[in-house]
């Protein structure tokens, strides 16, 4: 039996005619120990209401002992171990004083029961005055009735009653079972499926969430994993795709140099070598952009950490691109809130973040605008900013400018630059437990935050 829904329907189906024949016997023992409690009460009334009748009629037990005693309905009987089946009249008199004046099995004729015998004993009341006691010697195991009787009827029909019970507990079980089985079954089926799809080759599948329990969750994280995987694919072809794009163009320059060389139609001179130049050290560049990359991905970029002042980093990184923004008549400018904590860093590592990030708000800026180094601290963070007045990133491309080789104009080319700058930025904060963000707005600026903690 390989099918699950066959499984769990046979395990239901089981639970529920165990469950169906413990409550049927439970029911069944419960209502004949009922009935023969109530069939025995209601034989030592009998007895009592007519021997009370007795004493009334003749006022005095004189006669009893040679009288036919009152006896039980015959079609009552005692069921023995010893299979003995008599009616149910074993019962002992007394009179008021206590002296045995009907002998039963216990006690013989004349004999003078003690006060703590008749305190177990059934009173004789007439007139609300106790006038006998009446002792039962046993108690039967099991009481039979005469078939065709009310009393026989009544039990046939409850045995009836508890054995259609339990067949239809049975079916239910089997019913509840299957539609059970089914509902988890199904979504594990179509789990099934999807991932011999996706072993096929056929990526981004996704299922339905039927529930909200464990199985449910299983499909969601399948979804996000299908999602994920696809996307990570996607990036990964994309990624493959923009590096082959990015060493095409100089090596494509580089190729076609040294071949004019090597044909003679190009003499070398020094235009010629520093176009080269330029081309493998954008090459260069490239290789070591991308093996740095690498590195931060499998946790592997080694940190030469030291505590450090915010307000250094910003000043060095202010004073490097200093020139440069003094050539566009940008304004460059420093502002760190006073007494700043130190930050445990690899000031290299930072310094190429806070240089990625003040350069190109450099480019970004025009004539007579102005960006800001600022510091300072938020709870247990320092928060390192970089703003500038220039042109701004577009909402649709500000949550795309941390990943690797995105460009918002995919025509837009920066001449010696890798494409890589703001993803290098950010697995650089990342493997310093810190975070790196952008707000933007188009004609205002941009605001790039770094958060490490203190």
């Amino acid at each position: 039996m390989r099918s699950l829904a066959a499984k769990l329907t046979l395990a239901f189906l089981i639970v529920g005619v165990a469950g169906a024949l413990v409550v049927a016997i439970l029911m069944s023992q419960q209502t004949r120990d009922a009935f023969d409690r109530f069939i025995l009460q209601s034989y030592q009334r009998d007895i009592v209401d007519r021997l009370a009748a007795y004493y009334e009629t003749y006022g005095s037990w004189d006669e009893i002992t040679g009288a036919s005693p009152p006896r039980m309905n015959p079609r009552y009987r005692s069921s023995r171990e010893g299979g003995d089946d008599r009616p149910l009249d074993l019962f002992t008199v007394a009179n008021q004083d206590g002296q045995v004046i009907l002998a039963g099995t216990q006690y013989p004729l004349g004999t003078q029961l003690d006060s703590e015998t008749l305190t177990n004993a059934v009173p004789v009341e007439v007139s609300g005055q106790a006038v006998g006691y009446v002792l039962f010697s046993e108690q039967p195991q099991r009481v039979s009735t005469v078939a065709g009787s009310l009393e026989a009827n009544f039990l046939a029909s409850m045995r009836r009653a508890v054995i259609w019970g339990a067949l239809a507990a049975v079916l239910l079980a089997f019913v509840l079972g299957l539609i059970l089985a089914r509902t988890i079954s199904r979504p594990l089926r179509e789990l099934t499926g999807a991932t011999q799809r996706m072993a096929a080759g056929e990526l981004g599948i996704q299922v339905p969430v039927r529930t909200q329990d464990e199985v449910g969750e299983l499909a969601a994280s399948f979804n996000h994993m299908s999602s994920d995987l696809a996307q990570a694919t996607q990036s990964r072809r994309q990624l493959t795709a923009d590096i082959a794009h990015d060493l095409r163009t100089p090596l494509s320059v580089i190729l076609g140099y040294t071949e004019a060389l090597s044909d003679g139609k190009l003499t070398g001179a020094p235009e010629t070598y520093d176009v080269m130049h330029n081309e493998a050290q954008h090459l260069s560049h490239l290789v070591d952009d991308l093996r740095l990359l690498s590195l931060a991905d499998t946790g592997e970029l080694p940190l030469n950490r030291r505590p450090v002042a915010p307000q250094d980093l910003l000043e060095r990184t202010a004073a490097a691109h200093q020139p440069q923004a003094s050539k566009k008549e940008i304004e460059l400018q420093v502002d760190a809130a006073p007494a700043l904590p130190e930050i445990e860093v690899d000031p290299e590592r930072m310094a190429q973040v806070l240089n990625n990030l003040v350069s190109n708000a450099i480019r970004h800026t025009p004539r007579d605008g102005r960006v800001t180094l600022s510091a300072a601290q938020q709870n247990g963070d320092i928060l390192l900013s970089v703003t500038d007045t220039g042109s701004g990133i577009s909402d649709d491309d500000l949550p795309y400018i941390f990943n690797r080789f995105y460009r918002g104009d995919q025509a837009r080319r920066q001449n010696g630059e890798s494409g890589l700058g703001l993803a290098i930025a950010r697995s650089i904060v990342h493997a310093h437990g810190g975070t790196i963000s952008a707000d933007s707005a188009i004609g205002t600026g941009s605001t790039f935050t770094v958060t490490l903690p203190i």
